[in-house]
């Protein structure tokens, strides 16, 4: 679903000035429509979207416009600023390889990219042993896709080739990850049937609560698949969308389903790692082991980097040479990838997601008691999904949920555009390094906003 529409023309609001927030002009600023009408010319009109905000400067939780506005960031871009903007640790690491003139290197060998492989491999289980780097999370998760199709082929032959993935996930924007996602927003006539790809209702809870794996079993038989047409299921460890968790007994028979089978596992970790579920990884919320997880976004804290990281019975299929990519590895990004990860691990950034995460989730609790605009909230540690419907059904409401993007924006906190289906799910995940202090400061708008809506529609 396309995103609704900002208001373009500057409206002059209420000024505020807290320890963390300042709206001192009108928004979006006069000043600013210039580079807005630059934008929407020159590129394409996929790009726009997002709240008319000039972003100009970032440290930590807080984003800066040129004007002298200040918002706290619940966004952190799109879960990518896990250690926090701007950090003072990660811009020295890169000006320091910077320095040696290594802005890229391709494949040839370099000290970042050892280094970085080997502290992947020391955050994660044991079992996974070896380290794709690349640049995206749609690159990571096509390559795992290419590499459970070339382990079932070599186990099943040609029919062992197919991929089972979710409804309403998200696992990037190029055209195979699209197709894995089983998102109906391409074109008719690009997205064609492809008997390879298979999508099963994600046991959410919630819109689903056929949560039980005879139901994921179910699913296949009714299209006429069995285990020996799989080669691997892939999920996100949460639902992009909604923050929404599989249940617990769900994953641990699809482990063991895939394990009787032959199948690669496969969890999306993009939006779910380094610690932003209150774990090094939200997989482990199920105590399983996955064979293969994609990583990227909260990698770096910024740097456009991304990670394949499984067994190497998996991961070494291909000979040298047969699966590289121009920017794997990059130099800078690397760096800024070691650094981030060392921050979240000396400031204690896993524990303050869970802590602050608690404090989270329960203020939205009491939140949902309240307001029947609010269908429900997912998710684990410093990430909620916050589904808003029409009262009295499921329905999502995403009038309701642009309206209140908007407002939080006037009023000095900062989202992203709502997401999930039909646009109804506002996601809050700010910065692993947030303080309590700011973070209740940002739920008391968010609360307050969504009392004064739910007022307006009773």
């Amino acid at each position: 679903m396309a995103s609704l529409p900002y208001p373009k023309e500057p409206r002059e609001l209420p000024k505020i000035e807290t320890a963390h927030r300042r709206i001192q002009s009108p928004i979006p600023h006069p000043d600013s429509l210039s580079l807005l009408k630059d934008l929407e010319h020159f590129e394409a009109r996929s790009m726009q979207g997002q709240p008319p905000i000039i972003w100009h400067k970032a440290e930590r939780f807080n984003v800066e416009d040129p004007y002298g506005n200040r918002w706290i960031d619940l966004s952190s871009g799109v879960l990518v600023a896990n250690a926090g903007h701007g950090r003072e640790e990660v811009r020295a690491a890169m000006e320091e390889e910077l320095a040696q003139g290594l802005h890229h290197c391709y494949c040839f060998p370099h000290q970042a990219r050892a280094d970085l492989a080997r502290k992947l491999i020391e955050i994660t289980p044991d079992y996974l042993d070896k380290v794709f780097l690349l640049t995206t999370g749609s690159e990571a998760t096509e390559c795992a896709i290419k590499l459970a199709r070339t382990h079932g082929v070599s186990k099943g032959g040609d029919k062992k080739k197919r991929i089972v993935t979710f409804n309403n996930a998200f696992h990037g924007r190029t055209l195979g990850a699209q197709l894995a996602g089983g998102i109906p927003s391409l074109k008719e006539w690009i997205h064609q049937p492809d008997p390879t790809f298979v999508q099963v209702p994600f046991p959410d809870g919630y819109a689903n609560t056929q949560v039980a794996f005879e139901d994921f079993l179910g699913s296949l038989e009714g299209r006429d698949i069995t285990a020996d047409d799989v080669a691997g299921v892939m999920l996100e460890t949460y639902q992009g969308a909604t923050g929404s968790f599989a249940p617990v007994p769900f994953m641990e028979a699809l482990r063991a389903w895939c394990d009787e089978n032959e199948i690669v596992l496969i969890l999306d970790e993009v939006q779910a790692g380094f610690g932003r579920c209150g774990k090094w990884f939200g997989f482990m919320h199920y105590g399983i082991e996955p064979d293969i997880i994609c990583c990227g976004k909260g990698i770096s804290s910024g740097m456009p980097l991304s990670a394949v990281i499984g067994r190497q019975s998996l991961m070494d299929q291909f000979g040298p040479g047969e699966m590289t990519s121009t920017h794997s590895g990059n130099p800078v990004c690397c760096r800024a990838a070691l650094a981030s990860v060392q921050l979240i691990e000396s400031e204690g950034l896993v524990g303050n997601s869970e802590c602050l995460g608690e404090l989270l989730h329960g203020k939205l609790a009491e939140l949902q008691q309240e307001c029947s605009i609010l269908g429900c909230t997912h998710g684990k540690g410093l990430i909620a999904g916050v589904r808003f419907v029409r009262p009295g059904t499921k329905e999502p409401n995403g009038e309701v949920a642009h309206a209140i993007t908007q407002t939080m924006y006037e009023r000095g906190v900062l989202t992203f555009s709502p997401v999930g289906p039909g646009g109804g799910t506002i996601k809050l995940n700010p910065p692993l390094c947030i303080t309590q202090e700011a973070l209740e400061e940002a739920l008391g708008v968010f609360s307050e906003i969504v009392r004064e809506k739910q007022k307006e529609i009773s």
